[in-house]
C-alpha cells in the first residue's frame, strides 16, 4: 500500500516504467501475472486502502468578519457513497490565499456525521478563502483527496471607499494526450484546457504547428475552457499550440514529445456501451489486459490479443457503477501503460421533498417548512438546512453533496459548475468526456498496488476518538528513541492516563477521549527507564496542500452601499443581540477514572487530618504499605487475591499524573488532598502491567504545586470543538413580536441535525427578521443507501408597511 499518485496522466511507456521502478524486474515477473492475479492484487490493495470522502455543508457562501460560520460534515465511502462510520474525527481548516490556516478545528464524528462552527475574527481581512476538511486516514492519499470549497469574507470595517481590485489575470493552457502518450505515426486525441489565474475556464481558438510552421490541426474551446482535437504525430518532431484569447492575447505551449514506441488508448461512447480501442506501435501479437474500477469495485477485467497492433474492448454501461470509472491498460508483462477515466451520472432521483407553507411572509412571521422523503421506501436520511438572505454580495450557492460525492471528489482541482454534468444532455456528456481527459488523475501508484508485501500506510484511522502523536528523540543527535514507554496524562478531577511504546521511528500514539475544548496534558517517560530523551507533540493537521487557485476577489466600488448596509446590520446585531449569540453547550460530565471503580476510596475530610502523608497511609489505608529505605520512601500494595503485598511498586498518581519519585509524593501536604483511591490488584493498560494503583486527588485537580520531572513535556491540547446551539429569536408571543430591538439577521435558520426515514414527515419552524428580500432555503442530505441530494427554493419577505 502507499500514497495515491498525483501525476495527472501517464506520459510515456518508458518513462512510466522507470517512474514505477519496474523497468528491470517487472517484465520477467509480469509474464507470470495473469488477469486474475492482477484483479486479486488490486482488490487486496483496495481492501487495505478504503477510500473515504468528506463533504461539508456550509450555511452560506459569504460571511462578514466577526460572524459565525456553521457547517455539517458528512462522511461517505468511495464506491457507493454510503455513510462511512470509519473515522471519529474530522479536521476542518480555513485557509487564506497563501494556504495558511487562519482557523483550525477538530470535529467529532458520530455515525458518519458531525457538525461544528468557527467564529471569524473581527480582524480577518476581506478576501477569498478555502475551507478544507479531511480525516487522519485521508492524509495517506494526499491533499487532493480532501474536501475543498471556496468562501468569501468581507471585513465591512475596511470596505468603505474600497477601490476595484487590480486585474492580475494570467492565462495557462495545458494539453493531455488521451491514455497518456503520444506515439509516432498513431492517431491520438488530445484534450486541452485554458484557464485564468483563478482556475476558471477561458474561451480560446487555436492551431497546432509543426516546427516549420505548418498547421496540422485547428481547435477551439467549448464549455469551461475545455476542448479536444486529433492528429497523428511524427517521432521527435516538436509541436507547438498557438492559442488566441478573446482579448487578442496569444499563448504558445509545447505539446509533449511523441515516442517511437508505445500504446494509445481511445474511448468512444454509444448509448448502451463503451468502446476502448488499443493501438500499439509493435505489430507483434501480444496479450493486453484491461482493468476498470470505481472505488473498491472492479467493474471490468478483460484480456485481448493485439492483431497488427490493434485490439478493441467493448464494455456495456450496465456493468459500470455511477460516478467515475478508471480504465487501466496493461501490456503483456502486466505493466500499466495507459489510463482513461469515464463519468457515468447517477440516475436522477430526488432525495427530499421540501415546501414552505407560504411563498411570501411579513417581518417576524413564522415560517413552517414541511419535509418528507422523496422515495416511498427511502432508508434513514441525514439532512442539514440553512436559510440565508440573497443579495448582491451573497448570491452564489455552495456545491451540492451529490455533485461532490459522485464527481468532484474523484477529480483533481476545481470543477466549474459540477451540477451541469448531471443534466444528462448530449452537451453535458461531451463536456464530461473533456473533463475526464483534462482533469482525470490516478489516486494511487500502480507499483504500490502490485507490490509484495504491501507497504503499510503511515496514518491510521481514528476509530475511537482523536489520536495524539508524539516523537521521542535523542537530544544530541535527533535520532529516534525506540522501545520506550511514554505516559500521557491530563490533570483534573477525571483521572486520565495512557501509555504507549515508541516504534522504530520514535513515534508514540495515544487515543484521546473525544473531550471538547482545550486542556493541559503532560507527556513523560519513566526516568528509571530513560533519563535523556526529548519529547515533542506532533501537529495533527496536514502540512501539505493541494495546488488549487482561489477565485478572483476584489472589493468593488459599485457595492460600497451594500458594504455599508451590511456593516450597519452587523453592528446593530452585535449591540442588541450580542448577549444572545450562540454559546457553547456544556459537555456531559465524565468523572470515571481510567482504572474504573477502585477497590478502596477515601474522602480524607471524613478522617482525622494528619500533617504528614506517611501517617495518613499508616493509620487508615490498610491496602498500602509504607517502607523506608536508604533512598527514601517506597510503597507497596496488598494483592487482594493472594493477601500478600506485591513486590513491585504500584503506579502512583497525583491528579492522574504518574509520579515516579515517591519521595515527592510523600512530601505532599495532606491538607491539600481531597481523595485517595486504591486498586489492590494487578491492572493492565496498553503494554504496561501495574501492581496496584495509588491515586491521590487534590481539591482543584491542578497538582497543587507538585514539581514535575524537568524533562516532562507540558502542552496545551485542543480537543474536539465544543458544540454550539444556533440561536434565533422567536416571535411566538405578542410581546416578543412588538419588541423594538432590531432583527437584521442575514442567516435566519441553521439546523444540522435533521433525520427522515420511511414515510415520516417533519415540520421545521423559524421566524423571519426585519429585513425584506429574498431568502434561499438550502437542504443537503445523505441516505443510508448512499443516495445523496440537495434541494433549494426561495422565500420572499415583504417590506414592513
Amino acid at each position: 500500500m502507499g500514497t495515491w499518485n498525483r501525476t495527472p496522466r501517464f506520459r510515456t511507456t518508458t518513462g512510466l516504467l522507470l517512474a514505477l521502478g519496474l523497468a528491470c524486474s517487472a517484465p520477467a515477473r509480469g509474464q507470470a501475472d495473469s488477469l486474475s492475479s492482477l484483479s486479486r492484487r488490486f482488490e487486496r490493495y483496495q481492501q487495505g486502502a478504503l477510500p473515504e470522502k468528506l463533504f461539508l455543508h456550509l450555511d452560506r457562501p459569504l460571511y462578514l468578519s466577526g460572524e459565525t460560520m456553521w457547517f455539517k460534515v458528512y462522511a461517505a465511502e468511495g464506491t457507493h457513497a454510503r455513510p462511512l462510520a470509519l473515522s471519529t474525527v474530522a479536521y476542518v481548516e480555513v485557509l487564506d490565499k497563501d494556504q495558511r490556516a487562519v482557523l483550525q478545528g477538530k470535529v467529532a464524528l458520530r455515525q458518519a456525521s458531525g457538525h461544528g462552527s468557527f467564529t471569524l475574527p473581527a480582524t480577518l481581512p476581506s478576501g477569498a478563502y478555502t475551507v478544507r476538511a479531511y480525516t487522519s486516514w485521508m492524509k495517506n492519499f494526499g491533499p487532493d483527496t480532501f474536501f475543498h470549497t471556496d468562501v468569501t469574507v468581507v471585513n465591512t470595517s475596511q470596505a468603505s471607499g474600497a477601490a476595484p481590485a487590480k486585474d492580475s489575470t494570467a492565462f495557462d493552457a495545458r494539453f493531455f494526450p488521451e491514455g497518456g502518450n503520444l506515439v509516432r505515426g498513431m492517431a491520438c486525441r488530445v484534450g486541452f484546457k485554458v484557464t485564468d489565474s483563478h482556475g476558471r475556464g477561458v474561451a480560446a481558438d487555436g492551431k497546432l504547428l509543426q516546427a516549420n510552421g505548418q498547421v496540422v490541426a485547428t481547435f477551439k474551446t467549448q464549455r469551461f475552457g475545455m476542448g479536444s482535437f486529433e492528429f497523428t504525430p511524427d517521432a521527435g518532431a516538436p509541436y507547438t499550440a498557438v492559442l488566441t484569447l478573446p482579448n487578442k492575447q496569444v499563448l504558445r505551449r509545447a505539446l509533449p514529445a511523441a515516442y517511437e514506441q508505445g500504446y494509445v488508448l481511445r474511448l468512444s461512447s454509444s448509448p448502451e456501451q463503451l468502446s476502448l480501442a488499443v493501438s500499439a506501435s509493435s505489430s507483434q501479437p501480444e496479450t493486453v489486459y484491461l482493468l476498470a474500477h470505481a472505488g473498491q469495485k472492479t467493474a471490468v477485467a478483460a484480456r485481448a490479443t493485439l492483431s497488427n497492433g490493434r485490439a478493441t474492448f467493448t464494455v456495456p454501461k450496465s456493468q459500470l457503477l455511477p460516478g467515475i470509472t478508471h480504465f487501466t491498460l496493461f501490456d503483456g508483462a502486466a505493466r500499466p501503460v495507459c489510463e482513461r477515466l469515464y463519468f457515468l451520472p447517477p440516475p436522477a432521483q430526488a432525495l427530499v421533498k421540501a415546501q414552505a407553507d407560504k411563498s411570501q411572509y411579513s417581518a417576524r412571521e413564522k415560517v413552517s417548512v414541511q419535509l418528507a422523503a422523496a422515495q416511498p421506501n427511502q432508508p434513514e436520511t441525514s439532512l442539514s438546512m440553512a436559510v440565508y438572505r440573497l443579495d448582491s454580495l451573497n448570491s452564489t450557492p455552495g456545491p451540492g453533496i451529490e455533485h461532490y460525492l459522485w464527481l468532484s471528489a474523484d477529480l483533481k482541482g476545481r470543477i466549474e459548475n459540477p451540477g451541469f454534468y448531471f443534466s444528462g444532455s448530449p452537451e453535458a456528456s461531451e463536456a464530461a468526456d473533456q473533463l475526464m481527459l483534462t482533469q482525470g488523475w490516478s489516486r494511487f501508484r500502480w507499483e504500490e498496488v502490485l507490490a509484495r508485501p504491501a507497504k503499510p500506510l503511515p496514518f491510521l484511522p481514528e476509530l475511537n476518538g482523536p489520536v495524539l502523536q508524539a516523537r521521542l528523540t535523542q537530544p544530541a543527535t535527533g535520532k529516534p528513541c525506540p522501545g520506550l514507554t511514554a505516559y500521557l496524562s491530563a490533570p483534573g478531577p477525571a483521572v486520565r492516563l495512557g501509555n504507549a511504546l515508541s516504534n522504530a521511528e520514535g513515534l508514540v500514539r495515544f487515543e484521546m477521549a473525544a473531550f471538547p475544548g482545550s486542556r493541559e496534558v503532560i507527556l513523560q517517560t519513566n526516568p528509571a527507564q530513560d533519563s535523556t530523551c526529548r519529547l515533542a507533540v506532533l501537529d495533527p493537521f496536514a502540512a501539505t496542500f493541494a495546488a488549487r487557485p482561489l477565485p478572483a476577489f476584489g472589493l468593488s466600488a459599485r457595492f460600497i452601499g451594500d458594504y455599508a448596509r451590511r456593516h450597519l446590520q452587523a453592528q446593530l446585531q452585535t449591540v442588541y443581540h450580542g448577549k444572545a449569540k450562540s454559546r457553547p453547550l456544556p459537555p456531559a460530565p465524565d468523572s470515571l477514572a481510567f482504572y474504573g471503580k477502585p477497590d478502596a476510596s477515601y474522602l480524607l475530610d471524613k478522617y482525622t487530618r494528619f500533617q504528614v502523608l506517611e501517617e495518613v497511609l499508616r493509620e487508615y489505608v490498610p491496602g498500602v504499605m509504607v517502607r523506608k529505605r536508604k533512598d527514601g520512601f517506597h510503597l507497596q500494595v496488598y494483592d487482594n487475591a493472594s493477601r500478600v503485598a506485591f513486590n513491585e511498586a504500584p503506579l502512583v498518581l497525583v491528579d492522574g499524573v504518574p509520579m515516579f519519585n515517591t519521595n515527592k509524593v510523600m512530601a505532599l501536604t495532606p491538607l491539600k488532598l481531597k481523595r485517595l483511591d486504591v486498586v489492590t490488584s494487578r491492572f493492565m493498560q496498553g503494554s504496561e502491567v501495574f501492581h496496584g494503583v495509588v491515586s491521590f486527588s487534590t481539591y482543584r485537580g491542578d497538582l497543587e504545586g507538585v514539581a514535575l520531572d524537568a524533562r516532562a513535556l507540558v502542552a496545551q491540547y485542543e480537543g474536539v470543538q465544543m458544540q454550539r446551539e444556533f440561536y434565533a429569536p422567536r416571535y411566538d408571543t405578542p410581546e416578543a413580536s412588538r419588541s423594538r430591538l432590531p432583527d437584521l439577521r442575514n442567516l435566519l435558520y441553521w439546523n444540522p441535525n435533521i433525520t427522515l426515514s420511511g414515510t415520516a414527515q417533519r415540520t421545521l419552524d423559524f421566524y423571519t427578521g426585519d429585513q425584506a428580500g429574498r431568502y434561499l432555503v438550502v437542504l443537503q442530505g445523505l441516505a443510508a443507501n448512499g443516495q445523496a441530494g440537495s434541494r433549494s427554493f426561495t422565500l420572499e419577505v415583504k417590506p414592513a408597511l
